[in-house]
C-alpha cells in the first residue's frame, strides 16, 4: 500500500546545492491572508464609516425634529389669529355706523332742542354698540396728547396749539381703533405745530 505523500517535500535548490524542504501549507495559508486582507476596507475603516453615517442621520433627524416643531407652533399661532381675527372685516365695516351714532349724540347735546327721549334713545344704542365691539375684541384708543405715531395714526394736517407740543395730535377728527393688539382703524388726528410768534406791529 502506497505512502500518504509529504505536505514537505524536498526541492533542489537553485544553485544545485542541498535540497531545501518547502512548507507547502504554510505558503498557502501565507498567500491565502494576503489576498483577504487586499479584497475590500478593513474592519476599522468599516466601522467608522458605520459611526459617521450614524452621526450623519442623528444631525438629519434632530434638523427633521426641529422642522416639525416649527410647524407645529406657527400653526396653532396661525390658528388662534384666525380665531382672533376673523371678524376684522365686519367689525371694519360696523365702525361708520358707530362714528355717525356719535356725531348725532354729540349734535343733539349741543343744541338741546327738546329731544332729550330722543337723544336718550341713541345713546342707548351707542352704548350697546360700543358693548358688542368690545366682546368682539375691538376697543378704541386715545390719541390726544400723545406723539403723533405713523403706525397708528393718520395724520390730516397741523394746527397751532399752545397746549399741545409741536408734533403731538392736538385734536381727533375720527377714533382709532385696536383689535387686540392689531391695529383695526389709524385715527384721523390733527398734529400740533408752535403757534406763530406776533408781529412786530402786534407787539407795539
Amino acid at each position: 500500500m502506497p505512502k500518504k505523500k509529504k505536505e514537505q517535500e524536498n526541492i533542489p535548490s537553485a544553485e544545485g546545492g542541498a535540497p531545501q524542504e518547502l512548507n507547502v501549507k504554510g505558503t498557502r495559508e501565507k498567500e491565502g491572508v494576503e489576498g483577504e486582507a487586499g479584497e475590500g476596507p478593513s474592519l476599522e475603516e468599516q466601522l467608522a464609516a458605520s459611526v459617521e453615517e450614524a452621526k450623519k442621520n442623528w444631525d438629519l433627524y434632530l434638523r427633521e425634529r426641529a422642522d416639525l416643531e416649527n410647524f407645529r407652533k406657527r400653526a396653532q399661532r396661525d390658528k388662534e389669529d384666525l380665531a382672533r381675527f376673523a371678524n376684522e372685516k365686519f367689525l371694519r365695516e360696523i365702525l361708520p355706523v358707530l362714528d355717525n351714532l356719535e356725531r348725532a349724540v354729540d349734535h343733539a347735546r349741543q343744541n338741546q332742542g327738546g329731544g332729550e327721549g330722543l337723544l336718550e334713545g341713541v345713546e342707548m344704542t351707542l352704548n350697546q354698540l360700543q358693548r358688542v365691539l368690545e366682546k368682539f375684541g375691538a376697543t378704541p384708543f386715545e390719541s390726544v396728547g400723545t406723539a403723533f405715531d405713523p403706525s397708528r395714526h393718520e395724520a390730516i394736517g397741523h394746527v397751532e396749539s399752545a397746549e399741545h407740543a409741536p408734533n403731538m395730535v392736538a385734536q381727533e377728527l375720527q377714533k382709532g381703533y385696536l383689535l387686540s393688539d392689531r391695529l383695526l382703524r389709524p385715527a384721523m388726528v390733527m398734529v400740533a405745530k408752535p403757534a406763530a410768534e406776533p408781529k412786530k406791529e402786534e407787539r407795539g
